[in-house]
């Protein structure tokens, strides 16, 4: 049987893990033990953090995998990258991971390629002050290394920049920050599958969040509303900018900007499968194509172009209640026939914070339709909570 690794162990990887398991690969799994819900899924767990790149690839060289392979998360394909390149397997480089997970140096090499992005500067922890005078406000200011929301602040003036680079900083593994420029404009991620270094689009998905100032996202939706001029100029930057960031190979998920004007900028791309269960889920629920199994055939050094023959209407919404304990969960989802997953992450006596990252939403519901976009009615999912 064949052996593939797999970096991660949260509930995003656990799609990933049965995939592989479907496909008649033997599966060892590395992550933190805490949250690794994946342990139960796979055939061998190793209860190391996925940041113990030297450590995790002295054990992959006794498995002997065909495939290294992680979704949803750039801290795991850094190490993915890093195995693949020692291992000799099918992967992106280690300058493809510097270029992808770092969000300064993503905007540095986008603007040197004259890729449209905001502008920007960088703030290192321990440096006082930054000059950020040539920016226009309102500006965005985020950890250069962080994903999920996380450490994200939009701000109005100037005074709200110490407490907003702050934040960010205190999220960053690396203690930078980026503050850029607020674009005002429709938010979309588009989905694309690269073998080596031809890129296949998939889907566009069209995304809600909470606004600001945390910008939280609430819902993504598949396929985007959007005219077939603009969609393919968004298909074409995002493609100049997989270029760019030397993406050859695997799953890809970039996030951009199109204003009234339909200029499209770039915000960011993760050389990985996009989370929120829009890879591992909405893309097979909306065009049909296994972008799972794609992805690890990819790792595998195998490819079979994408076919997208079942164009149908998927999303999920999420459930972002107010602040205070849960009192009671009312779930209408089974009523649903388009509803075709429910998660309540948590349960009543949980005190739920106000939500200021995607890992603290309190609920979620997956759909699939024919013939339209599924409609959101609050009546279908509730978390009710309290102040106490």
């Amino acid at each position: 049987m064949n052996k593939i690794v797999i970096i991660g162990a949260n509930n995003f990887q656990v799609p990933l893990i049965k995939k592989a398991g479907e496909m008649g690969l033997e599966t060892f799994v590395f992550a933190w033990e805490e949250g690794a819900v994946g342990r139960d899924y796979c055939d061998h767990f190793y209860p190391i953090s996925i940041m113990e790149k030297e450590k995790i690839l002295s054990i992959a060289r006794e498995i002997n995998p065909v495939a290294v392979v992680s979704i949803g998360s750039d801290l795991a394909s850094i190490t993915v990258n890093y195995l693949a390149e020692e291992l000799g397997l099918p992967g992106n480089s280690m300058r493809c991971s510097e270029l992808t997970t770092n969000k300064f140096l993503m905007r540095e090499r986008l603007s040197e390629r004259g890729i449209s992005c905001p502008g920007f500067v960088r703030h290192t922890s321990g440096t006082g002050s930054t000059d950020a005078n040539h920016l226009r406000y309102p500006l965005i200011i985020k950890p250069v290394d962080r994903s999920g929301s996380r450490g994200v602040t939009k701000i109005k003036t100037m005074f709200e920049m110490p407490d907003a680079v702050a934040r960010a900083l205190t999220e960053s593994f690396c203690g930078e920050c980026v503050i850029e420029e607020f674009v005002t404009g429709k938010e979309y991620s588009v989905e694309m599958i690269s073998f080596r270094g031809e890129h296949h689009f998939l889907q566009i998905t069209e995304k809600e969040t909470t606004g600001a100032p945390y910008f939280v996202e609430s819902g993504q939706h598949q396929p985007a509303s959007l005219s077939e001029a603009v969609k393919n100029k968004i298909i074409a930057t995002v493609t100049s900018a997989l270029y760019a960031l030397e993406v050859t190979n695997g799953a890809s998920h970039t996030e951009v900007l199109v204003t009234k004007e339909n200029e499209v900028y770039i915000v960011e791309t993760g050389a990985r499968m996009g989370g929120d269960y829009i890879g591992s889920h909405l893309v097979r629920l909306s065009t049909g194509y296994d972008f799972l199994k794609g992805t690890i055939q990819v790792a595998m050094g195998e490819f079979e172009e994408p076919l997208l023959d079942k164009p149908a209407f998927s999303g999920i919404y999420y459930e972002i209640p107010k602040p205070g304990i849960i009192t009671e969960v009312i779930d209408n989802t089974n009523l649903y026939p388009e509803i075709v997953q429910t998660e309540v992450y948590y349960k009543v006596g949980y005190q739920l914070p106000e939500v200021k990252e995607s890992n603290q939403r309190a609920a979620s519901f997956i759909y699939q339709s024919i013939s339209k976009k599924f409609e959101y009615d609050p009546s279908i999912l509730q978390i009710i909570t309290e102040q106490r």
